[in-house]
């Protein structure tokens, strides 16, 4: 039975519902106004909120409760069965969320990171030729960034998300991706400094069975993309205060100067929000005086 099939016969939008189990399964964990936002902008947010009920009514998803009552929607393993039969994910992910996990303290993080992965979804949606949509980003990407011993195996950088947008017109196709930290906060900055520091050395490493033939991140990537440090859960103070610390580390850092320098940008994620990414609002740790966009454009 096809995706569609299984839901339709509940469901007068069979195909948004499709999308919906899609997204769920791959993002784990949305609200109803970010299931809104990505599938039924034009909508309200209780078209939204049907659509969610009906799907719960067929055991395909759950709700856990969240702050203020905010229902939290995950995938069911009904769900997860359903739509994994339809062939067509992009990711396969057969873990399923479950009720502890969407009501526990990962919660936020995981919404935060649904929330920037948004906005560059409604970006893309006003900008004529461009296209990122509900799962043009991935959950936690993991790659090696050195050699381990034993049996450990090699040590790995695990970003929050990977994000992909391309950029179309006439003459060009630019396909930009980005590492995404998504910060509330809750981690030491040293430690925030130290995992961006990784990145230059997974950007050099070239183990495992391609040692010798290049940088392993070839394999899967056009060119090593950038990372987007999104600040939540903070107060602009906060955020400005952290930004600026991790920036100092960060540069600091006495094992810098073995690798090349990976273009890291911060922002807040009200800030991303409210103006998008396209607005002059990140900060390069390179040159933290200057006010750019997402793609390093507009410094000012």
């Amino acid at each position: 039975m096809s995706p569609g099939a299984a839901v339709s016969s509940s469901l007068a939008v069979p195909g948004v519902a499709v999308d919906v189990l899609q997204s769920l399964h791959q993002h784990r964990l949305l609200t109803a106004r970010q299931v809104c936002a990505l599938h039924t902008p034009n909508a309200s947010l209780r078209w939204a909120q049907r659509i969610l009920t009906e799907l719960q009514k067929r055991s395909l998803i759950e709700r856990a409760a969240g702050p203020g009552g905010v229902a939290l929607w995950y995938l069911a393993a009904q769900g997860a069965d359903t739509i994994e039969a339809g062939g067509t994910l992009a990711e396969p992910r057969r873990r399923v969320t479950t009720a502890a996990q969407a009501a526990g303290p990962l919660r936020a993080h995981t919404l935060a990171v649904n929330d920037t992965g948004i906005a560059f979804v409604e970006a893309a949606r006003q900008r004529a030729g461009d296209d990122c949509g509900p799962l043009s980003w991935r959950h936690e990407i993991a790659h090696p960034y050195t050699a381990g011993r034993g049996r450990n195996g090699a040590h790995l950088v695990i970003a929050d998300a990977l994000l992909s947008y391309l950029q179309a017109s006439d003459e060009s196709l630019l396909l930009h991706q980005r590492f995404v930290e998504l910060d509330r906060g809750t981690i030491p900055v040293d430690l925030l400094a130290a995992k961006l520091s990784r990145y230059a050395e997974m950007q050099a490493y070239s183990g495992g069975e391609t040692a010798g033939k290049g940088p392993l991140w070839r394999a899967y990537y056009r060119a090593f993309p950038p990372v987007l440090v999104v600040l939540a859960g903070q107060t602009a103070a906060a955020a400005r205060r952290r930004i600026a610390r991790t920036i100092a580390l960060y540069v600091s850092d006495p094992g810098r100067g073995r690798y090349r320098t990976v273009p890291i940008w911060f922002t807040t994620l009200p800030a991303l929000v409210a103006q998008g990414p396209f607005a002059p609002i990140f900060i390069s740790a390179e040159e933290p005086g200057l006010m750019v966009d997402w793609v390093g454009q507009g410094g000012g």
